[in-house]
């Protein structure tokens, strides 16, 4: 029997697994997809929000600032790339010049350091591309960007070397309350544990409604997103947003991590699986963006993508206790931003329900991570002169070697797909998207697992790319 079952390893799960993997005990995490973070964690804002948009004193309010400088410190532990460049609530009237004040009294009183107004000329000076027809804007320069999947594979990686088990392709169909815990039905067998952690993400209420009476709804809702090229990446130096709503925070424009530049997105109700994209849709995602940026060259667009929100009925994050099965559900926007805090959250909720939490003698709690474009030409002969698969180029547009990509594919979360190759080291994220590189990330998968390129799929299970030719 295993002590902690959490279903769901997006960034809530992974964050709650490295956090709980510190104590003496047994952890399961069983995600129904084919790798981590495949839900709302990778097609997202990417955004570490500053907390001046949650109510007072609710949940957000509280974890979103509270996980701002605990994300800071996990990224350098974990070698997951995030930068702190503040970010802009831009008005363009004075009815959003209103809202831009009430924005900044909100933060205020939610502890977010160092919020200023900005007057149209203070803009402009840390903005020169803005639309002139801006009036104001509220400056939170604890915001930032960080590359989400992978701070969710570098926590949930963390976690396995501490002796987390994560099951790939594991669904949880049913679940039933024991003597001892809960017994779940995944697959064909059942796994056993004491306590249940419900961090499923667009299916949490579909998981609560296994255990409890029907409490609340999880209402999915797409966004849709322009990627640019990295031509375009100093277009805006800050995020840059213009004033929320109630189905958001509205179309933003801002660079990431990786130089690029994000556009979008929109707020589209939809089915829990559906990250399609469309031409209207993306026209007004395209027409909302130009409104704060009027330059934005999207004849630079490289890349069109959707995420789906857990919406809830809820204004706030679902984080509960029920004899043995806690609820961490509903974590749309801040989730990203407030994961950090939401584990913390949890690990003393779990206290306070009478977990007997021990921390063990010995814990990992850093990763490496190898970039070889980032190195001296000093390090990376000397990397090279190790092992000469680190001197062969496959993704000319990001400079991947094959030595990052094999590193890829034998570390802790076993990977076989051509897009899992893409989130752990970036091979395929640059201009051409994989047009180049892509067959050759086939044949390395294939040579590495011992297999058929027939048997190595694209993304999701069963998105074949190479089919055997039949006799």
């Amino acid at each position: 029997m295993f002590d902690v079952a959490i279903i769901g390893c997006g960034v809530a799960g992974s964050s709650i697994a490295y956090r709980l993997s510190k104590f003496d005990l047994r952890i399961v995490v069983l995600e129904k997809e084919n790798d981590v973070a495949m839900g709302a964690t990778r097609a997202n804002s990417a955004i570490i929000h500053a907390g001046y948009d949650p109510e007072e004193g609710s949940l957000m309010a509280k974890l979103n600032v509270r996980s701002v400088e605990l994300t800071k410190e996990l990224c350098e532990k974990l070698s997951v790339p995030f930068a702190q460049i503040g970010s802009l609530v831009l008005a363009f009237s004075e009815e959003e010049s209103a809202h831009v004040q009430k924005l900044y009294e909100r933060g205020v009183k939610n502890g977010v350091p160092g919020l200023q107004v900005l007057s149209y000329e203070e803009v402009k000076a840390m903005e020169p591309n803005v639309a002139d027809t801006v009036t104001c804007a509220l400056y939170a320069p604890s915001a930032g960007v960080i590359n989400p999947w992978e701070y969710a594979l570098a926590l949930s990686e963390t976690a396995v070397r501490n002796g987390v088990e994560i099951r790939l392709e594991s669904e949880v169909t049913a679940i039933a309350k024991t003597e001892n815990g809960y017994a779940l039905s995944v697959g064909g067998e059942t796994v056993e544990a004491k306590y249940v952690i419900n961090a499923a993400g667009v299916e949490a209420g579909m998981i609560h409604d296994m255990v409890l009476p029907h409490a609340f709804e999880i209402t999915p809702n797409k966004g849709e997103y322009f990627l640019l090229d990295k031509s375009e990446g100093t277009r805006a130096k800050h995020v840059v947003f213009q004033c929320p709503s109630k189905v958001g925070k509205g179309v933003l424009v801002s660079p990431t991590v990786h130089g690029n530049l994000i556009v979008g997105p929109n707020a589209v109700p939809c089915d829990a699986g559906d990250t399609s994209t469309t031409s209207d849709d993306l026209a007004f995602v395209r027409t909302m963006a130009v409104k704060s940026i009027p330059s934005v060259d999207f004849r630079q667009n490289i890349r069109n993508f959707a995420g789906v929100r857990p919406n809830s009925s809820s204004d706030d994050f679902i984080i509960e206790a029920h004899d043995g099965f806690f609820d961490v559900a509903g974590i749309k926007s801040p989730g990203l931003a407030s994961a950090a805090a939401i584990a913390e959250y949890v690990e003393n909720m779990m206290r306070e329900n009478g977990v007997v939490l021990t921390e063990k003698a010995e814990y990992t709690d850093t990763r490496t991570q190898v970039r070889f474009k980032e190195m001296s030409h000093e390090e990376r002969a000397e990397l090279v002169k190790k092992n000469p698969l680190y001197g062969r180029v496959i993704c000319r547009c990001e400079t991947i070697t094959e030595g990052e990509i094999v590193d890829a594919i034998h570390r802790p979360i076993p990977v076989k797909t051509v897009d899992g190759i893409k989130r752990r080291c970036g091979a395929g994220l640059g201009r051409c998207q994989g047009g180049f590189c892509g067959p050759r990330v086939v044949e390395i998968l294939a040579r590495e697992l011992s297999c058929s390129r027939a048997q190595i799929d694209k993304d999701k299970t069963g998105s074949y790319i190479v089919r055997e030719r039949e006799d």
